[in-house]
C-alpha cells in the first residue's frame, strides 16, 4: 500500500461540512491517519452519503455536549499532532474543546479552525456561504460577462481553494515548526484572507494599470477574444488561450482564420475586441467542438475542448495520467500533488458514521468495559 509524506501524523477532524472535510481529505490524502469525530444522531445540511470528501479516514461518533464526549475527544487529541474543525469562533470554547482546552493535553497539538470570516472582525460570529465570502472580497465582482451580473463561480473557489486547501497548508506549515521545536498553535484559515491571497496578482495588475474595474473586460476575464470560449456547430464548447503572439499565429493558420468575408483587425487594439470575438465565433461555428479539438491536438495553438463532468476521466491526457481512479468502482479524482518517494493512494472509502468507533477508543487507550458503557449511554456510537 502506497504511504504519503505524512504517514505517521495524526490528525483529529470534528466533523463538518465543506471546506474543513476538504482540508481532512488533503491531509489524510497526503498519508496522514485521519480521525472524522462524527455525529452521534448523524444527518444534517451537507451530509452526503459516502462523500468522497471523506475518503481516507475512520471514523467514531460521539456526543460533544456530553461531559464524557468532552472526555473522549480530549483523549484523542492527547495523542494526536493536529486537530482541525470548522464550527463558528467560540463554539469548541463552549464545549470544552477549545485550543486551550486541547493544549492543556497535548501542548504541542496544531489546531486548525476554518471558518468564513475568521476567528475575529465585526462579522466572525455571522453565518454565510462561499458568495458572500467571494463577495466581500472583491473576487465576485471579477467573475461574469460585462455589463451583466456577477457569476458565482461553483464554491471552487472560496470553500476550496481560499478556504481547505489554505487551512491543509497552514496545518502542514505549523506541524514543520512543531518538529523544528515550535509550540503548538491555532492556525486560523478564513475563506475572505484565502480568497484575498489568491486574487494578489490581480490587484498587482491594477496597481500596474492593467485591469479594469468593470468585469468581463480585461485579458484573463472573458474580455480578450482569444483567451474566451465559443460555440461550436453541436451546442458544444472550446476553451481558447491563445495569449502569446506566437501561439495565436499558431491557432490562425491551423484554423485558416478568418471565413471568407470576415476581417482579422489588430488584435492587440481592445476596440477591435468585439469585431474579432465575431470573426472567430462564426468560425468556430462552422465545425463540432470534437472536430476543432482533433485538428488543433498536439499543437500549441493553446485551444481545448470544454469536457462535462463525465467526459473528463476520459480524456486521453488525465486517463494517461492517472487524474482519475476508481477504486471499488467509484470514479473519482486521485489525490494531488505526486511525490516521487512517498507516493499517495486512496486507502480507504468515506466511512459510514461511526464505523471505527470501537477500534478508535481501544487506540486512545480505553478497555472494553468503558467502550461499553459509553455506548449504552449514548455518548458514543
Amino acid at each position: 500500500m502506497d504511504n504519503g509524506p505524512l504517514t505517521g501524523v495524526r490528525v483529529i477532524e470534528l466533523a463538518g461540512i465543506g471546506p474543513g472535510p476538504f482540508a481532512a481529505m488533503m491531509l489524510a490524502d497526503l498519508g496522514a491517519d485521519v480521525v472524522r469525530v462524527d455525529r452521534t444522531g448523524g444527518g444534517g445540511f451537507g451530509d452526503i452519503p459516502g462523500d468522497l470528501l471523506n475518503r481516507n479516514r475512520r471514523s467514531l461518533a460521539v456526543d460533544l455536549k456530553t461531559p464524557e464526549g468532552r472526555e473522549v475527544v480530549l483523549a484523542l487529541a492527547a495523542g494526536a499532532d493536529a486537530l482541525v474543525e470548522g464550527f463558528r469562533p467560540g463554539v469548541t470554547e463552549r464545549l470544552g474543546l477549545g485550543p486551550a482546552d486541547c493544549h492543556t493535553v497535548n501542548p504541542k497539538l496544531v489546531y486548525g479552525r476554518m471558518t468564513g470570516w475568521g476567528q475575529d472582525g465585526p462579522l466572525a460570529h455571522t453565518a454565510g456561504h462561499d458568495i458572500d465570502y467571494l463577495a466581500l472580497t472583491g473576487a465576485l465582482h471579477g467573475v461574469g460577462r460585462a455589463g451583466e451580473r456577477p457569476v458565482p463561480p461553483m464554491n471552487l473557489l472560496g470553500d476550496f481553494g481560499g478556504g481547505g486547501m489554505m487551512l491543509a497548508l497552514g496545518v502542514v506549515a505549523a506541524l514543520y515548526a512543531v518538529r523544528a521545536g515550535a509550540p503548538g498553535q491555532v492556525v486560523d484559515a478564513a475563506i475572505v484572507d484565502g480568497v484575498s491571497v489568491l486574487a494578489t496578482q490581480i490587484h498587482a495588475l491594477r496597481r500596474a494599470g492593467m485591469w479594469q474595474d468593470p468585469r468581463g473586460v480585461n485579458l484573463l476575464d472573458g474580455g480578450a477574444p482569444f483567451y474566451d470560449t465559443y460555440e461550436c456547430a453541436d451546442g458544444r464548447h472550446l476553451a481558447v488561450g491563445a495569449l502569446e503572439p506566437r501561439f495565436y499565429d499558431e491557432l490562425v493558420r491551423l484554423t485558416g482564420f478568418p471565413l471568407d468575408g470576415d476581417e482579422a483587425p489588430d488584435r492587440h487594439d481592445p476596440a477591435n475586441w468585439p469585431a474579432l470575438r465575431a470573426a472567430w465565433a462564426r468560425l468556430f461555428r462552422t465545425r463540432t467542438r470534437d472536430e476543432w479539438a482533433a485538428l488543433l491536438a498536439g499543437s500549441d495553438a493553446c485551444v481545448a475542448p470544454v469536457l462535462d463532468w463525465a467526459e473528463a476521466p476520459e480524456h486521453p491526457h488525465l486517463a494517461a495520467r492517472d487524474v482519475f481512479v476508481a477504486p471499488d468502482g467509484v470514479v473519482q479524482p486521485a489525490p494531488a500533488p505526486r511525490f516521487s518517494a512517498t507516493p499517495t493512494s486512496v486507502r480507504r472509502p468515506p466511512p459510514r458514521p461511526g464505523e471505527h468507533t470501537d477500534e478508535l477508543l481501544a487506540e486512545a487507550g480505553l478497555d472494553a468495559g468503558r467502550i461499553a458503557a459509553l455506548r449504552a449511554a449514548g455518548t458514543v456510537a
